[in-house]
């Protein structure tokens, strides 16, 4: 099977590099330049080139370009995002912001919060498939002030489709390591209601022992009352059972097995009234995390954690001669049963209010605002921050930000336990001050953005030991200073009426950490990416036949360094599409995540019909 797919790679790069050489090279420097976009990721809404914080965008035609299966090979394109994986098929994998751990990134849909009170290990179970995505929302740097605690060190906010074509689709693919995906997508709708609705189930035998998963996906997206004020229905569903080679524990730990369950249910809604705009939501959250340290072998160690997350939030904004003025509140009840963290809950409230000033015929901004949570088992706490831009002209945008940020320990930090590990009942938050500068230069072809970014963080929760053979502890270290430098380049060109995009992230991160005598640390010393650097190319050779490769060097902390290349290429048939999709082509032995080796090169071949 890997002779086979090494031999379609040459083909299909001989077929690719012929074919080029006959296209004509008129160069055409019109492009179209896209409507802009309004961020929902703020609680108060403006357009993108506006904003005054480090925000990255995916759309919806970007990621269908990628030929990506699972979106967390998506977001590894995105320098900056750290998304740690262990194994194949996207089974498990944690993500991480600017040098955060997964407890301190927040996962988004609709603007629907899904943290997670047991642990951060399992937020990405959440992910919609990339069929029911309007575009992608990355917030680099804290967003606690918009969203509390769990926005430590960023954000990612999905926006789903509201509405998709009245058809039905078919997608099946084949690939190594007895690799299987099939999907059903559905897209309805009249004046009054659309539906769109998604099934898939992705199976494989593993690229090494222990390693096979089975998942199952189900997300709907429903929206009434088109014609009048809509409401947004989203209902879904995600399944997984997978070996746990070595996840969690020792490399040696091979026989481990777990089975999670990841579900939302969320109405919401957005109507204006004059210069008003009101957005309610109601939802739940439901997790469910069985673990065994030998598979089918319970009675040796198992773990089982359910965790409920029940909200509701109302969030409104007014637009008046002074500027916009933001204002919230959100309400919430998290609860867990445990056989190890025990049965636990708390009651959460957040209330934000923040007001934008425009300056100097609208060439100067200001927006100050404060956020102030409340937690039954921690009590208030608050988050105040200022962000700021200066429009130097109309392509050129100067900005920045200053802030604090906070997250609470979860359940697991407090009372996990066993033969490795052990909770602390004794941690404090942790804390962080934060500060960021950039500038972004954006025209009909092209958009250029840096930034400078510094957080201050105090005791940081880790998992810490003083010798080798100690059990990791949580702790919180006394100081850890970070710093770092964001860089993005989008170059868009037509050539022959062909969109062209080459697109260059690259991302430096530097962490001090004071005062620590603990010389082992699982999570906020060691292992942060250090230097990131991804280029992508969505390459056109026909109207129906595109190509799409990227380019990832990685070196963390530790040391470690590799370099991964991944390429795809798609053909339409009129109702049939044909796809193939590489992974690291060049075999490159490399791991993410707990010394869990990665793949090596491995393909998988799909065809979608449409009627």
């Amino acid at each position: 099977m890997k002779n086979y797919y090494t031999n379609l790679l040459c083909i299909f790069f001989g077929v690719t590099l012929v074919f080029s050489q006959n296209q004509k090279t008129k160069d055409s420097l019109s492009t179209q330049k896209l409507s802009e976009v309004i961020l929902t990721s703020n609680r108060l809404e403006i357009p993108f080139s506006q904003n005054s914080k480090t925000v990255q965008l995916i759309t919806a035609d970007q990621i269908r370009q990628s030929g990506v299966t699972h979106l967390v090979d998506l977001l590894q394109q995105v320098s900056g995002v750290d998304i740690k994986r262990r194994g194949a098929g996207a089974a498990q994998a944690d993500l991480n912001i600017r040098g955060g751990t997964f407890d301190q990134t927040l996962l988004l849909i609709d603007g629907i919060k899904l943290e997670d009170a047991q642990t951060g290990h399992h937020t990405l179970n959440f992910l919609p498939p990339p069929e029911m995505i309007e575009r992608i929302e990355i917030i680099k740097g804290p967003a606690a002030r918009a969203y509390g605690q769990n926005a430590f060190t960023g954000a990612i906010n999905i926006v789903t489709k509201k509405e998709a074509p009245k058809r039905l689709t078919l997608n099946l693919q084949k690939g190594n390591y007895d690799q299987t995906n099939g999907s059903i997508m559905i897209g309805s709708s009249n004046e009054k209601t659309s539906v769109i609705g998604f099934i898939s189930k992705n199976t494989s035998d593993g690229y090494r022992h222990n390693t096979d998963y089975d998942q199952n996906n189900y997300f709907i997206k429903s929206t009434f009352n088109r014609h009048k004020t809509p409401i947004d229905l989203i209902t879904t569903f995600s399944g997984r059972k997978f070996g746990a080679n070595g996840f969690y524990a020792t490399p040696s730990a091979t026989e481990q097995y777990e089975e999670t369950q990841a579900s939302l249910i969320a109405l919401s809604q957005r109507y204006t009234k004059g210069n008003w705009i009101l957005k309610p939501k109601v939802y739940w959250r439901r997790g469910q995390d069985m673990y065994e340290y030998i598979r089918n072998k319970p009675n040796i160690y198992r773990n089982l954690h359910i965790t409920n997350k029940v909200g509701a939030a109302y969030d409104v904004s007014l637009s008046s001669d002074l500027g916009i003025t933001g204002m919230g509140i959100d309400l919430s009840r998290v609860s867990i049963q445990s056989n190890n963290l025990g049965n636990r809950n708390r009651t959460m409230t957040n209330f934000f209010l923040e007001h934008r000033f425009y300056l100097f015929d609208n060439k100067v901004d200001i927006t100050p605002g404060v956020t102030a949570n409340y937690f039954s088992d921690f009590g208030w706490h608050s988050f105040p921050g200022i962000d700021f831009g200066v429009q130097l002209n109309s392509k050129t945008r100067l900005y920045g930000n200053l802030g604090s940020t906070f997250r609470i320990p979860t359940y697991t930090d407090f009372f996990y336990s066993d033969s490795t590990t052990i909770g602390n009942t004794d941690l404090k938050p942790e804390e962080a001050n934060s500060s960021e500068i950039g500038v972004r230069l954006s025209t009909a072809m092209f958009s250029v953005s840096f930034a400078y970014f510094n957080r201050k963080a105090k005791n940081l929760i880790d998992y810490v030991k003083t010798t080798e053979d100690a059990l990791w502890k949580a702790e919180n270290i006394q100081e850890v200073n970070t710093s770092g430098l964001d860089f993005e380049l989008i170059y868009t060109i037509n050539i022959n009426n062909l969109r062209h995009q080459f697109k260059i992230n690259y991302s430096y991160l530097k962490n001090e950490l004071k005062n620590s005598s603990f010389n082992f640390s699982k999570y906020a010393i060691n292992n942060d990416l250090k230097h990131h650097l991804v280029g992508t190319y969505s390459l056109p050779l026909t109207k129906k036949w595109g190509a799409f490769f990227v380019y990832k060097y990685v070196e963390r902390t530790s040391g470690d360094a590799y370099i991964v290349v991944d390429c795809s290429t798609r053909w339409s048939l009129d109702v049939f599409e044909l796809s193939l999709y590489f992974n690291n082509i060049f075999n490159k032995k490399y791991w993410e995540s707990n010394l869990v080796p990665m793949p090596k090169g491995n393909g998988l071949i799909g065809l979608r019909y449409s009627f």
